[in-house]
């Protein structure tokens, strides 16, 4: 299955810290296959080889700018998978037009993993709020587990007979 890539930054208060949230998902059944979490502080794209399953059935990996490096393309090259990474707009100059379309079609395939990031903000309320990377991860971890199987429960549900 195809993998996607998206960072999601939890909100700041007064005595906590920042973090990230990175998820690899299943394109077709929205699943969350790998996930990462990290200070939000750190680069989105050191995180890649820690998100993209060498399990994956799937080549393509789409993921946002922030991912896009020398050494993520050797990564994914060397793992043949297909990068499908956005490319960043040139400084000083307005975006090629067939650049703008390659990423218009990205994010077509990249919104999948915005549902995601919508569905623990909204549904499941989640808000991660904690002192030290340790409890994030496992509040992180607590949710994508309760998204998948929410996510599970939807996929049996649609296609059992009627």
């Amino acid at each position: 299955m195809p993998c996607e890539l998206h960072a999601n930054a939890h909100p700041h208060k007064a005595g906590f810290h920042r973090r990230l949230h990175h998820i690899g998902i299943d394109r077709a059944h929205g699943l969350i296959r790998t996930w990462d979490a990290s200070a939000a502080n750190a680069h989105d794209g050191a995180r890649l080889p820690e998100v993209v399953s060498k399990d994956n059935t799937g080549t393509g990996v789409w993921a946002d700018t922030a991912y896009r490096s020398k050494k993520n393309e050797a990564f994914l090259a060397k793992g043949m998978f297909t990068s499908h990474i956005h490319q960043k707009k040139p400084p000083r100059r307005p975006m090629p037009e067939r650049i703008a379309r390659a990423n218009a079609k990205r994010s077509a395939v990249r919104s999948a993993v915005e549902h995601v990031f919508a569905g623990q903000k909204h549904r499941m309320r989640l808000v991660v709020r904690t002192i030290g990377i340790a409890r994030a991860r496992i509040k992180i971890g607590m949710a994508n587990l309760a998204y998948n199987f929410q996510r599970l429960a939807w996929l049996e549900g649609r296609t059992a007979p009627a």
